[in-house]
């Protein structure tokens, strides 16, 4: 028996009926056709399927669509508008070459996004801490650690 769910995904408003089984991440993907959102291990470990609810990074396949009522979802496709530039944090990870596959670089992108909306000044330090719940496979992470520092700069004003 589905349920409808209201809730906003990147700044749009969605009605939705969906099966209470459904999880967050196959919602988006399959049902809003948002695919940017990844999955690897679908048990919470890897990082790959990370949104933002309510501007707190969320492992997508660990929760239910339905538990996501009334709450405001940002996904990858949410940092900017395909028609006009990149975001600071998509255009430092572009710049500093943080992506390889680019398998865990959604849920990458959206982990640097809390962290420098709660820290607009990360060491490097707080930076590997932040993303040390994402795995990468392909780029010894230094690349993502460099983007993360440049989108601080960049974000504060700074050079890039």
């Amino acid at each position: 028996m589905k349920q409808d769910l209201i809730l906003t995904v990147n700044g749009v408003s969605y009605t939705h009926a969906v099966e209470p089984r459904v999880n967050l991440g196959d919602f988006l993907r399959h049902d809003l056709g948002l695919t940017g959102t990844h999955f690897g291990c679908e048990h919470g470990v890897c990082g790959a399927c990370t949104v933002l609810v309510n501007g707190a990074t969320l492992r997508s396949c660990l929760m239910f669509a339905v538990q996501a009522q009334g709450c405001e979802i940002t996904t990858v496709e949410g940092l900017s508008d395909t028609t006009g530039p990149l975001h600071p944090i998509q255009q430092a990870f572009r710049d500093q070459h943080a992506m390889q596959c680019g398998f865990c670089t959604p849920g990458m992108l959206l982990t640097v996004a809390e962290l420098l909306g709660e820290n607009p000044d990360p060491s490097e330090a707080e930076v590997r801490d932040a993303i040390s719940g994402n795995i990468c496979r392909c780029t010894g992470y230094q690349p993502i650690v460099d983007a993360a520092l440049q989108a601080a700069r960049a974000l504060k004003g700074g050079a890039r």
